[in-house]
């Protein structure tokens, strides 16, 4: 294709509306401005830039077709190792969009009823319906051969985490469980190749008892074309199989260095501003929030800053609003804020907290030395608040929570699989991320820690359907722990 004569078709058909959604081949849709969506013809290639909430996204456009006022775009990147087809569509109306979409999630909830009773004769549809909490799942319930009930769940929607499938399958199991005519005990879990192996390995980590009653299966298509789709199901692992794969590498703590406009930032307010580091810069959060993204392109380093998805580049022209904006999250980003309902106070709470405890983790634990750089410790594309290792050498995963979220155990045990495929690859020693430290031989630990009132009402029902093999501990945070950081209660959780 002519690059040139592509860019301007692109450009036209962008600017012909102020709003578009992102919608990635799973599903997933990203709600953008025109204004935040970057096209640039760079060393004879199309690049695509846009923000969306892991950051600025960087990628190839290896091909288009505009139709329709729409975008259809195949874009790659990492030479060519991650590639995907997504689509820019005209934002339309909240009302007319949810519709369709409750309609497409009752669709394929019906084809994979339809998919059980094809593939298990004499089996019989007792019910088939959307949970009714966000119509997310496909909640299935049918009749084997031998009269037993069975439960099935999927997702629907490709844009729930295993852990959220996981967490809405043990307690929809249990609440089956609990009535008294037609009980039911067994629950199969259904997924795609993708979210089925992530499963897979989550329900390793589960206790046996709760392993016997919960079936994770693959909805495999075959045929060329991919048209016709069964049901796989495969032995249940074990946690000990769960070290046989390849850990994924992690950077070296030599090569984590700060760019020269990132270093500038930081000195502003050293004691407020800390820095993550991304694939494609540096992202500097004020307690936590973050208001400006360094990134080098070619030769140039280049600062973009605000809060919003619209930022702006820091130039002599914008200075003045840069340093504005510092004033006012000087002003609203503290415990004594004026106005505790300003956004600023608001916002990111738990990088907040994180924050906090990145440059003093003695008021959690005494015993602890934080890793000079892995905060926000990015783990097979995870990123886990704090890692940290103890005095007697055994890495401790730290897991902050403000708000209630039921997902947190599934949370802190998949981080725990990772963190142990490094730390047993010899990963985390190699890339000297305790510096000289010895790392021991032994299991990680996990912390999870959250304001007393904010652990999730099921939090002691899952925790007891985590293997044992995981240690884990529970920190009670002061309330207003912004202020003045204190434990208020520590123990270890039963599981």
């Amino acid at each position: 294709m002519n690059l040139e004569t592509a860019l301007a078709e692109i450009t036209k058909t962008l600017a012909a509306h102020n709003e578009w959604l992102l919608i990635h081949e799973s599903g997933k849709s990203f709600a953008l401005q025109t204004k935040e969506i970057e096209f640039n013809l760079e060393r004879g290639r199309i690049i695509l830039g846009f923000l969306d909430e892991k950051g600025f996204q960087v990628w190839r456009v290896a091909s288009y077709q505009s139709e329709s006022e729409k975008l259809r775009l195949e874009v790659t990147r990492n030479f060519g190792r991650d590639s995907e087809r997504i689509r820019f569509v005209p934002r339309a109306s909240a009302a007319e969009l949810g519709a369709a979409v409750e309609l497409a999630r009752l669709e394929k909830a019906n084809q994979i009823a339809a998919l059980i009773v094809a593939e298990n004769p004499l089996s019989k549809l007792v019910r088939v319906a959307l949970n009714e909490t966000n119509g997310r799942f496909a909640e299935i319930v049918f009749q084997d051969a031998k009269k037993k009930r069975i439960a099935a769940l999927a997702d629907v929607s490709a844009v729930v985490t295993p852990e959220n499938v996981l967490t809405t399958a043990i307690l929809w199991l249990a609440k089956l469980q609990a009535r008294t005519k037609n009980p039911v005990n067994e629950i199969w879990i259904l997924a795609e190749k993708k979210p089925y192996k992530n499963l897979r390995k989550l329900h390793a980590l589960l206790r046996e008892d709760w392993k016997s009653k919960i079936c994770v299966k693959e909805i495999s298509r075959q045929g060329a074309k991919a048209q016709s789709e069964q049901i796989i199901s495969k032995r249940n692992l074990n946690i000990a199989d769960l070290w046989g794969e390849k850990p994924p590498k992690i950077q070296s703590a030599s090569d984590a260095k700060l760019s020269r406009a990132a270093e500038e930032i930081v000195r502003l307010a050293p004691e407020k501003i800390d820095f993550v580091l991304t694939r494609h810069g540096e992202t500097l959060r004020f307690f936590g929030l973050p208001f400006a993204r360094a990134r080098i392109t070619g030769e140039t380093e280049k600062v973009w800053f605000g809060t919003e998805p619209a930022k702006r580049i820091l130039n002599e022209r914008t200075r003045e609003e840069f340093f504005e904006l510092l004033e006012t999250l000087e002003t609203y980003r503290r415990f004594d804020s004026a106005n505790k309902r300003h956004e600023f106070f608001r916002r990111a709470p738990e990088a907040w907290l994180e924050s906090i405890l990145r440059r003093n983790i003695k008021p959690l634990d005494g015993n602890l030395i934080l890793s000079p750089i892995h905060n926000q410790f990015r783990a097979a594309g995870d990123t886990i608040d704090l890692l940290a290792l103890r005095k007697d050498g055994r890495l401790v995963i730290i897991e902050l929570k403000v708000a209630p979220d039921r997902e947190m155990i599934f949370q802190a045990a998949d981080y725990w699989r990772k963190i142990e495929l490094q730390r047993r690859g010899g990963n985390l020693k190699a890339a000297e991320i305790f510096g000289d430290l010895e790392i021991a031989d032994k299991p990680t630990i996990v912390y999870l820690a959250a304001p007393t009132l904010t652990f999730h009402r099921d939090f002691n029902f899952l925790s007891k359907t985590v293997s044992p093999e995981i240690e884990i501990y529970r920190f009670d945070l002061n309330e207003n722990w912004r202020e003045n950081l204190k434990v208020m209660k520590v123990s270890r959780v039963k599981n």
